[in-house]
């Protein structure tokens, strides 16, 4: 069923984050309600608004580093492409921006 997709570790653990984070805002919409509020988007927007744009944001920082990774060992010297984790980190701090500032 699963085996047109790539399933390594990282695919998988960012996979199950999204999940997590889905039920845990579920829970915390029931447990208290949202209202809108102002960040540093340019929109008034709710915890879901934010949370959806930020799992877009991390979608294309992953989607970039992914189809960037074989320039930067050019662009760097690597000796291999650097490793996905990185992007993983990167778009879950981006994501925390975007939930908690945004």
């Amino acid at each position: 069923m699963f085996n047109w997709m790539a399933w390594t570790l990282p695919v998988a653990v960012f996979f199950i984050s999204i999940a997590l984070m889905l039920v845990g805002m579920t829970v915390w919409e029931i447990k208290s309600p949202t209202r809108l509020r102002k960040g540093f988007l340019p929109i008034a927007t709710t915890r879901g608004d934010r949370l959806f744009i930020g799992l877009l944001c991390a979608a294309y920082l992953n989607l970039a580093f992914v189809g960037l990774s074989r320039q930067m060992v050019d662009w760097f010297g690597l000796e291999r492409e650097p490793s996905i984790w990185i992007s993983f980190v990167a778009s879950m701090a981006l994501l925390a921006l975007v939930m908690r500032k945004g």
